[in-house]
């Protein structure tokens, strides 16, 4: 899923960005438990079942998955495709930097583009272009 609201998704603290990244990972609804496994099973430290059915309360509380109770159960699924987070939270970022810094954050933008590889800033000429 995707969602094209007006304003931008928040910014994700860790242990958000780690359920979202296995929400999207897996690509459909998820129970509290089936997003505890899959994180515990790669993590050195193993984080309580409470724990996550906070973080994914709260971050459906922030619009980023949308819960459905079945039961006793809650069911969760993304709001926000994986690529259509990335590039809401990356305009919302360098429009604040812009904002705050002015010209001194274009000319940063600008520097570091110079450094990226020739064919690569094709590319992304292109895709600036293109949106």
């Amino acid at each position: 899923m995707s969602a094209s609201a007006s304003s931008p998704p928040p910014a994700l603290h860790q242990l958000e960005a780690e359920v979202m990244a296995e929400v999207w990972r897996e690509d459909r609804e998820l129970t509290v438990r089936e997003v505890m496994d899959g994180i515990n099973a790669r993590a050195p430290q193993q984080r309580a079942y409470t724990t996550f059915m906070t973080i994914m309360r709260r971050l459906a509380t922030k619009g980023l998955l949308e819960r459905r109770r079945e039961g006793k159960a809650d069911f969760y699924v993304a709001v926000w495709s994986e690529a259509g987070y990335r590039a809401a939270r990356v305009q919302a970022d360098t429009s604040a930097m812009i904002e705050q810094y002015g010209d001194a954050a274009l000319v940063a933008f600008a520097s570091a583009v110079e450094g990226v590889d020739p064919a690569r800033r094709r590319l992304l000429r292109k895709l600036a272009r293109d949106a």
